[in-house]
């Protein structure tokens, strides 16, 4: 397995703390806007994100949930999963939400995201928050609205965020096994709202 480092440390928290300011720019002060992470890997990156608020915001006012999305998953059926718990004491009904996760893939996920949250109201406008955007093995036309890094890879590759709190570490890497092994890949900064090349 060769691992290639997307971020490392120094810039895994200038990531966050960009898309923390992005937000800031799109929401004001954030106290009318829900923070909705996704179980499991997401909700790392929505504390981590709601830390780093409070912090430039001087304000711990957030409205925040963490979403368990298994049962509304398409390949339920298909192997067992295990459920994660869904903590959201507040209705979405007419609220802009944030929907965080760490990476962006198929979009499989996020369209059981979507599902899982309108159970709780229907807000009056959803974005999405991705650390990483895997841009060109969408599945559905799914794109984010703040993206921390596009990663371009292929077939028998994938991305593994690690978090401190977890890992030990802060740090994503693009893991290679198999015959890409010698394959390029590369990692490419993402600005706000981008538009992506290729859905």
């Amino acid at each position: 397995m060769q691992a290639v480092p997307i971020l490392d440390s120094k810039a895994f928290g200038l990531t966050v703390n960009r898309l923390c300011y992005q937000l800031i720019e799109d929401h004001d002060d954030l106290r009318n806007t829900v923070l909705l992470g996704m179980q499991p890997r997401g909700v790392l990156l929505a504390r981590r994100i709601r830390r780093e608020l409070g912090r430039i915001l001087a304000h711990d006012e957030f409205l925040y949930g963490e979403l368990d999305i298994t049962f509304h998953r398409d390949d339920f059926r298909q192997r067992t999963l295990a459920p994660s718990t869904t903590q959201l004491d507040l209705s979405l009904e007419e609220r802009k939400v944030v929907l965080i996760d760490d990476v962006l893939y198929t979009g499989r996920s996020i369209r059981a995201g979507l599902d899982a949250l309108l159970s709780f109201g229907r807000p009056s406008a959803v974005q999405l928050l991705v650390l990483v955007d895997r841009r060109f093995e969408r599945e559905l036309p799914i794109a984010p609205d703040y993206v921390g890094r596009w990663v371009d890879s292929i077939a028998g590759q994938r991305v593994s965020v690690e978090w401190k709190e977890s890992e030990g570490r802060d740090q994503v890497l693009l893991l290679t096994s198999g015959a890409a092994d010698e394959r390029e890949t590369s990692a490419t900064d993402a600005g706000h709202k981008p538009t992506p090349t290729r859905k």
